[in-house]
């Protein structure tokens, strides 16, 4: 007796400095969760990735699982199991956290957030507001809307990279393989928790809503080409392919010049000028890529298209598949390089100025 009133005693402590200290260890879970995606996703592979975003996913629906089951009364409010539910909060915190920072990066990283922003603010609003409104992610109807947000941006991701394309039909398939899942995983639920069967009505509208959404951006082109990434761009003078390597020959130019987004290009009359791209691409994904050259036009105020030039593309190189295009009529002026697929989404944008010279400028020799 004496023994459960200690228990008792340590619990309710426990449950009372959690309660106290919520408004710090909640957002302090999220950020481990960014952090370890961070680190992580910067040292592995990407099999080994997936396999962890898997782990966090697992434990985040197992979490919401037990969350709900102890809530609904379905387990015992003794001992190990009251807390693991003190636990369970901040458990889905860390993993939504980690799982939300993961797509994030993967999302980031492979498209242009010229062109992308909306989705990626998707995930950032989804992020922030893993904290701000935490209380709301208590709630179990909110909680799987997220969940399932977060299952279709991990299943949109992984489906190119076991099935090898990035064909139209994948995306639509990992929407209907999301929606089967989480029938499966809420029909479980209903037959354990009562107040989830009443609420499977409203969270397969939400669901159909979320698939309905995303689906429209990606076929506006507005969600990255995953999993393509962009390694690397340069405008160059010259590029000289050679085995294994390419030799591209680029101006000088200072440090602070480095920094700034914009690049110049000093072009005599008849010079060719050459856009290089290296593109991440998974082992045996053959696609081809774009390089959509465009041009400003100061008099209407807008970007005119002047070539779109294709190139095939194998991937499994750590380097990325490099490749290049040229062209020989480019006047002074505005220009930009999207880097797209087939498809027209943008993996990456290239931006310089083009100036006329008549005299030699010093270059120098980059190997790729």
């Amino acid at each position: 007796m004496k023994e459960k009133i200690k228990q008792w005693i340590r619990y309710h402590a426990l449950k009372r400095w959690f309660e106290k200290y919520e408004r710090w260890v909640m957002p302090a879970t999220l950020v481990l969760g960014v952090l370890a995606d961070a680190i992580t996703f910067t040292t592995i592979d990407i099999t080994t990735s997936f396999l962890l975003l898997g782990v966090y996913f697992g434990i985040a629906g197992a979490m919401i699982a037990y969350q709900n089951a102890y809530d609904a009364g379905r387990i015992p409010k003794y001992d190990f199991w009251q807390y693991l539910r003190l636990s369970a909060p901040f458990a889905i915190q860390f993993t939504f956290g980690a799982l939300l920072s993961g797509s994030f990066i993967f999302y980031f990283f492979s498209g242009t957030v010229f062109v992308s922003w909306p989705f990626i603010a998707i995930l950032v609003i989804l992020m922030v507001s893993n904290d701000v409104f935490r209380r709301y992610y208590l709630k179990s109807l909110v909680q799987l809307s997220v969940f399932f947000f977060i299952l279709l941006s991990l299943v949109s991701i992984i489906l190119p990279f076991v099935l090898h394309t990035l064909a139209s039909w994948v995306f639509v398939f990992a929407s209907a393989v999301s929606l089967v899942i989480l029938f499966v995983y809420t029909l479980l639920l209903a037959r354990i928790i009562p107040h989830i069967q009443r609420e499977r009505g409203r969270l397969a509208a939400l669901a159909f809503f979320i698939v309905a959404s995303i689906n429209s951006l990606y076929f506006f082109n507005i969600i990255p080409p995953i999993p393509l990434a962009l390694r690397d761009a340069e405008v160059a003078h010259s590029v000289v392919r050679s085995g294994n390597s390419y030799t591209l020959g680029v101006e000088e130019e200072s440090f602070w010049e480095g920094l700034w987004p914009h690049r110049t290009f000093h072009k005599a009359l008849g010079e060719k000028v050459y856009m290089y791209t290296a593109i991440f691409a998974p082992a045996d994904l053959i696609t081809t890529i774009v390089h959509h050259w465009q041009y400003y036009d100061e008099t209407q105020k807008q970007w005119l298209s002047r070539d779109r030039l294709t190139f095939p593309i194998t991937g499994g190189t750590k380097r990325g598949y490099r490749g290049y295009s040229l062209k020989t009529v480019v006047e002074p002026g505005r220009w930009r390089v999207d880097v797209e697929t087939a498809r027209g989404q943008v993996l990456g944008r290239v931006n310089f100025r083009v100036l006329s010279r008549d005299q030699n400028i010093p270059l120098k020799t980059v190997v790729k």
